[in-house]
C-alpha cells in the first residue's frame, strides 16, 4: 500500500448518488452518500452531489460538480436492486440501452454515451483492494463486470471519459449498492441497511485514497 498525498495537502473526494427512479420513493445510493458526507473518513474532505436519473442531464450535473469541487477522487454510487452486496464496478461501456425510461421519459436504445469514444474504460480505482476492504469491514462485496446499460453506466462512462480526456490526474469509479430494507418490505429481494452501505463507502474511499497498486487476486466471473 502506497500513501498518496495531494499537492494541496487535503484529499478532496466527490461522492455522487442518484435521485429515486423506477417508481421507488428513495434511492439508497443518495442516502448512503449523504451519510458519508456528514461523517467522512478521518483526514478526507467529502462533498456529496445528487444526480438526476436522466440521460445527459446526469453527466452535465457530474461535470458541474467536478468543476465546483476540484476533487482528487470521484466515487459515483448507484442503486442495483437484486444484488446481494456492494459491487465495485470494473468497466464502463460506451452504450446506452434503456430497458425502462429514465425520469424524463427518455429511453435511448443502442446509442453511444460519447459518440466516437472508446468502446470501454476501466475504473481508475484499485477495485479488488476496495472489495477486500469492504469485506474486512464485515460487509458482503464483489467486483462487478457490468454496470448495466442504464443511467449508472452512462455516468460511469462519462466520468471515465472526463478523466481520460480532460482531467488525467483525477481518479474515480463507480459503486453499486443494494436496495435499502424499506424498499423490499413487501417483496423477497436482498437488501442492505443504508448505514452499512455508508460504512462500505468509507472503506472504499480510504482504500482508493491510500492505494495505487491493486491486489492480484481472483475476482473474475464465469458468466
Amino acid at each position: 500500500m502506497t500513501s498518496v498525498t495531494p499537492a494541496h495537502g487535503v484529499t478532496r473526494v466527490l461522492l455522487t448518488g442518484f435521485e429515486p427512479f423506477g417508481g421507488e420513493d428513495v434511492n439508497p445510493s443518495w442516502q448512503a452518500v449523504s451519510l458519508v458526507a456528514a461523517g467522512p473518513p478521518p483526514g478526507i474532505q467529502v462533498t456529496a452531489a445528487r444526480l438526476s436519473c436522466v440521460f445527459g442531464t446526469a453527466l452535465e450535473e457530474l461535470d458541474a460538480a467536478v468543476e465546483r469541487t476540484d476533487p482528487d477522487l470521484v466515487l459515483c454510487v448507484g442503486q442495483a436492486g437484486g444484488r446481494t452486496g456492494i459491487s465495485v464496478e470494473r468497466v464502463a461501456i460506451n452504450v446506452d440501452d434503456a430497458r425502462i425510461p429514465d425520469n424524463a421519459g427518455r429511453r435511448p436504445i443502442d446509442r453511444p454515451v460519447v459518440p466516437g469514444g472508446p468502446a470501454a474504460y476501466f475504473a481508475a480505482l484499485p477495485v479488488k483492494a476496495c472489495v477486500a476492504a469492504v469485506r474486512a469491514a464485515g460487509i458482503p462485496a464483489s467486483v462487478s463486470q457490468t454496470a448495466g446499460t442504464f443511467v449508472c453506466n452512462h455516468v460511469f462512462y462519462g466520468l471515465a471519459h472526463l478523466i481520460a480526456t480532460r482531467r488525467p490526474g483525477l481518479r474515480g469509479g463507480f459503486v453499486h449498492v443494494p436496495y435499502a430494507p424499506e424498499q423490499v418490505v413487501d417483496r423477497a429481494e436482498p437488501s442492505l441497511p443504508v448505514d452499512a452501505a455508508a460504512h462500505a463507502l468509507r472503506a472504499i474511499i480510504t482504500t482508493a485514497v491510500t492505494t495505487r497498486e491493486d491486489l492480484r487476486v481472483a475476482e473474475g466471473a464465469t458468466h
